[in-house]
């Protein structure tokens, strides 16, 4: 079985093809495709962490859609001063499916 570990924004996600992953939103190519930076690549018993071998591997993926998070609510209060503050968050994502590992 082949799969790689890949980085995405701020995250390693672990994908074999076909693997559907939600990331921080990427802007993709005209085709609608992204190119991922593989940081660990296991082919059987194979194993490649060397960064030289791993500039050659090429993880391409198809993004499926845009999407945003669940709000997160971010609130603030001390007490007895009557200082208090709320703050809400959604985070942009986007959906892909891996579609080639090379």
């Amino acid at each position: 079985m082949v799969y790689a570990v890949v980085r995405s924004g701020g995250r390693q996600e672990k994908v074999s093809v076909g693997t559907i992953v939600t990331m921080d939103r990427v802007k993709a190519d005209a085709n609608g495709k992204i190119q991922l930076s593989a940081v660990l690549l296991v082919d059987g018993d194979k194993v490649t962490t060397d960064p030289a071998a791993l500039a050659k591997v090429k993880v391409t993926a198809e993004v499926l859609n845009d999407l945003r998070g669940p709000k997160i609510i971010i609130q603030k209060y001390k007490n007895k001063t009557g200082y208090k503050k709320r703050q809400g968050h959604r985070q942009e994502l986007t959906r892909v499916q891996i579609t080639e590992i090379k």
